[in-house]
């Protein structure tokens, strides 16, 4: 399987379709640019807003606008990177799981439904899981797989070599699997979870 290769048409509504069906709000966007729109509109202004760290957040221009700092919202991230203590850092990640936005991209997507995240810290889990009542998650169609077990082939055949690799180009000794998310569904009222689509290759 070609892991980095755009999903077909079909595939792509069968994803939808099947997401639909688990609480999950889905659309397709032709570009990275119309994405970065759409998170705009998507978000308040005043609102706390936290990234998982997310190579497709970079490439769609997002993490350079929070960096900015031309935006409408409260970037819990600067607050965290500008605290130069490791214990008190920490703390501030801890708290960051409760903010009120939460963005990163994910791994794979079943085209039954499932949607999968792995993590080597576990970092990003909670916010996705239950922590933060919105989450926004851009995905680029390369990574849609026909079922959950080609999901798992996906991360440790393609994404976890790639990202070992990326890590270590920046001097850190790599990437391990810690934990893995497999998203089946939204069962609680108060959360309201945004799967935006991308037809361009993007992150890993």
């Amino acid at each position: 399987m070609k892991y980095d290769t755009l999903a077909s048409i079909e595939a792509v509504k069968r994803a939808m379709d099947a997401l639909k069906t688990r609480n999950v709000n889905v659309e397709l966007v032709k570009t990275k640019e119309e994405a970065l729109e759409k998170i705009i509109k998507l978000i308040p202004a005043g609102k706390e807003v936290m990234t998982g760290g997310s190579t497709t957040l970079d490439q769609i221009g997002l993490t350079d606008l929070l960096i900015s700092g031309k935006h409408p919202w409260k970037n819990l991230k600067d607050q965290i990177l500008a605290e130069k203590y490791p214990a008190k850092q920490m703390e501030l990640r801890k708290k960051s799981i409760t903010s009120e936005y939460f963005l990163t991209s994910v791994h794979a997507v079943a085209e039954t439904g499932e949607i999968m995240i792995v993590n080597a810290t576990g970092s990003s889990i909670p916010s996705c899981a239950f922590s933060s009542d919105n989450v926004i998650w851009i995905v680029g169609t390369q990574k849609i797989v026909p079922t959950l077990e080609d999901g798992f082939k996906r991360i440790r055949e393609h994404c976890v070599p790639l990202e070992d690799k990326r890590m270590k180009s920046i001097g850190y000794p790599g990437t391990t699997i810690g934990k893995y998310l497999i998203f089946e569904r939204e069962i609680n009222e108060n959360r309201k979870i945004n799967l935006i689509f991308v037809n361009e290759k993007l992150g890993f």
